[in-house]
């Protein structure tokens, strides 16, 4: 007979966070189960690009070290949605013609360090050709012991993005259409930030980008830090505003600069 999948094997910890048996109390991950895999929980230790924004790139983003670049929360290759051909160990070991163990296997991997959404996952099980039906299952499951959650994959975009590159709230909403987050998630999430909050990062961005632009005449330099921040989806109006302040913290004269767009 073939297996179905025993959800029994969840355990939960004191916070509700689900683990498999066998972690030895390890509450640093969701589950650890026969395929060998830990999954991280909402909440738990991710590297969520905490810090203030920018560090002295190109586009005042945080400086980045050379070399290949690390993964940022919620970021996947396409081999890890499903686009590869190789499959994991999990994958090989489920039942063949079993598509709900098959279905299980490739979201616990891709769960794997990082949280998706259920649109991220079931595009992966789609391209891996899993029915509908079974793929409903699985998602449907993991949502109930809390490994898919899209609302607090929302929240710790928001938190991560800004934080870690200086989104604004605009550029955040965008970026969580194309995950595949419900809107009024999305609407909840960014409003953590208020216009205060962005403006105050506008103007961290700014400052760290200001130096880069000394030597240029006014008008590229305006335009230049302007459209900096419109890129990371700061309202024309406060990032005209906040450039021209600098500008004029600098000794720029300003006076005659219109408020045209960027």
């Amino acid at each position: 007979m073939t297996r179905r999948t025993d959800w029994a094997e969840y355990e939960y910890t004191a916070s509700g966070a689900p683990r498999g048996r066998g972690t030895g109390g390890d509450t640093g991950s969701a589950v650890d189960g026969e395929d060998g895999h830990g999954v991280a929980p909402f909440g738990g230790e991710q590297s969520y690009g905490s810090g203030s924004p920018g560090g002295g790139s190109r586009d005042g983003g945080p400086r980045r070290g050379r070399g290949r670049r690390r993964r940022g929360f919620g970021e996947a290759t396409d081999a890890e949605d499903g686009g590869g051909l190789s499959s994991s160990r999990a994958e090989q070991g489920a039942p063949p013609g079993d598509p709900v163990e098959q279905a299980r296997a490739i979201c616990l991997r891709l769960l794997t360090g990082t949280p998706r959404t259920r649109k991220q996952l079931a595009d992966a099980l789609r391209k891996r050709q899993i029915p509908d039906d079974a793929a409903e299952e699985v998602l449907s499951r993991f949502e109930e012991v809390g490994l898919i959650n899209d609302s607090a994959f929302a929240d710790a975009w928001v938190e991560s993005r800004h934080h870690g590159r200086g989104l604004a709230r605009r550029a955040l909403a965008r970026e969580l259409r194309t995950k595949g987050v419900d809107s009024t998630l999305i609407d909840e999430a960014v409003s953590q930030l208020d216009s205060e909050q962005e403006e105050a990062t506008a103007r961290e961005l700014v400052a760290r980008k200001l130096r880069s632009t000394r030597g240029l005449d006014r008008d590229k330099r305006l335009r230049r830090l302007a459209g900096m921040l419109a890129r990371k989806g700061y309202p024309e109006g406060m990032a005209l505003r906040v450039v021209r302040q600098a500008l004029e913290e600098e000794g720029e004269d300003t006076e005659f600069l219109g408020d045209e767009g960027i």
